[in-house]
């Protein structure tokens, strides 16, 4: 019986570490994803910190924002143009 008892108590022994294991595996995915939406929190915040100094300073931006307010404003003519062309072609 003895070797029953040690093949036991060893089964047991290892689940519990398959176990523990399990769960840290699931504590570190969770905070992984808390890490994430911190992310994404700071990433829209960025977008809209710059949405706001696009607004209030693209016809005079900052030397350092020339060239992506600039981007910024062709993009947008670039697409009222590409729009124009759409409601040509419905013949709006």
């Amino acid at each position: 019986m003895d070797f029953l008892d040690k093949l036991g108590e060893t089964i047991t022994a290892k689940g519990k570490e398959v176990s523990d294991k399990a769960k840290d595996l699931a504590e570190i995915a969770n905070l992984k994803s808390q890490i994430n939406t911190c992310e994404d929190v700071i990433k829209k915040n960025y977008v809209e910190i710059g949405r706001i100094y696009y607004e209030q300073h693209a016809s005079e931006p900052g030397e350092e924002y020339e060239e992506a307010c600039r981007a910024i404003t062709n993009a947008k003519k670039g697409i009222a143009d590409l729009e124009q062309k759409i409601r040509d072609v419905k013949g709006i």
